[in-house]
């Protein structure tokens, strides 16, 4: 008997041993709801950069693309609240998504804790050089001319490229045609091959093909000029008041993840990009650094939902 209850004690104290370790004791992983060379993909792996040096342990990213964001998100909003698995989220797959499918695996907001919204960035409408359009005017002027053939690519149905054009559209009543890709990466292919003549997607991921020529940029989404490409005009100041569309990425974990791991990632993430090296790489790509609290970002969150979700009623749109 006495050597089954020592026995029994030294499992135990195994075990209490293994709960014990210091948070993380093993590899972690981003996920992110798209393909590789996208912005969200960009922003991932940086964080996922910085994170393994600061937390000591690897942490990878791993590309989950499909349904417009939601395959990943549904993976993360079911994985073991640990610490160990985070999503990397967008207005897409967490105010967008959620109010075009008739139903997803998740609820953006109830299943995920907030981490930290970490960047945010404006949109650029950018054409393949061949296209006769230089300015918003230009390409109001010929889309009105050209109804329904003037095509548009996007990175998906619900991302952030298709709902800026469907809002342009619809504030400027045109009739233009959506191609929906598998991600950014891959419509930014197509564009730069003339397979279609204009996208609007993050500037970080377009800035260098328009810088190098292969693309034209025409405005951005923000209601303020771009500090690292001001030579764009905004929609706003080409005849569209008030005209505004923002991405951003943001960091979240599912939703019974404790509190101290949840502000460990938050300060860890905080003070990355609060270093000059990695702050001057971000915004030389074309990020706004946010990097704000839990409680800040759960707030922006609830708000986003709401902006969103009347978007998408009011325009009546659908996943396919």
């Amino acid at each position: 008997m006495g050597l089954i209850v020592r026995s029994l004690l030294l499992l135990a104290a195994g075990i209490a041993l293994v709960h014990a370790q210091p948070y993380p004791a093993k590899t972690s992983r981003i996920v992110v709801g798209f393909t590789a060379g996208g912005p969200s993909d960009i922003v991932a792996r940086m964080m996922a950069q910085q994170l393994t040096e600061r937390l000591g342990q690897p942490v990878v990213v791993e590309n989950r693309p499909g349904a417009t964001g939601t395959i990943g998100a549904e993976l993360v909003a079911k994985a073991p609240a640990d610490g160990y698995t985070m999503y990397l989220a967008s207005q897409t797959t967490h105010a967008v998504a959620p109010y075009m499918y008739a139903k997803i695996g998740y609820d953006p907001l109830k299943d995920f804790a907030t981490v930290a919204r970490v960047v945010h960035n404006p949109l650029l409408m950018v054409v393949n050089p061949s296209l006769p359009v230089k300015s918003i005017k230009d390409l109001i002027a010929l889309a009105k001319a050209r109804p329904g053939e003037l095509n548009f690519a996007t990175g998906g149905i619900g991302s952030s490229p298709h709902m800026s054009m469907e809002l342009f559209k619809s504030t400027v009543k045109l009739d233009m045609v959506p191609v929906h890709y598998k991600g950014d990466g891959a419509a930014i292919i197509d564009i730069i091959g003339g397979q279609v003549p204009m996208l609007t997607s993050s500037i970080s991921a377009l800035l260098p093909h328009v810088r190098n020529g292969k693309l034209r940029g025409v405005a951005v989404t923000s209601l303020k000029r771009s500090t690292v490409a001001p030579e764009f005009p905004t929609i706003a100041e080409s005849g569209l008041a008030g005209f505004e569309v923002i991405t951003w990425f943001g960091i979240l974990v599912p939703a019974a993840t404790p509190k101290e791991i949840v502000n460990r990632l938050n300060s860890e993430i905080v003070q990355a990009v609060s270093q000059p090296g990695v702050r001057d790489q971000l915004i030389k790509m074309g990020f706004e650094i946010v990097a704000n609290t839990p409680e800040q970002y759960a707030v922006f969150l609830r708000e986003e939902n709401v902006k969103w979700g009347k978007v998408v009623r009011d325009l009546g749109l659908r996943a396919e």
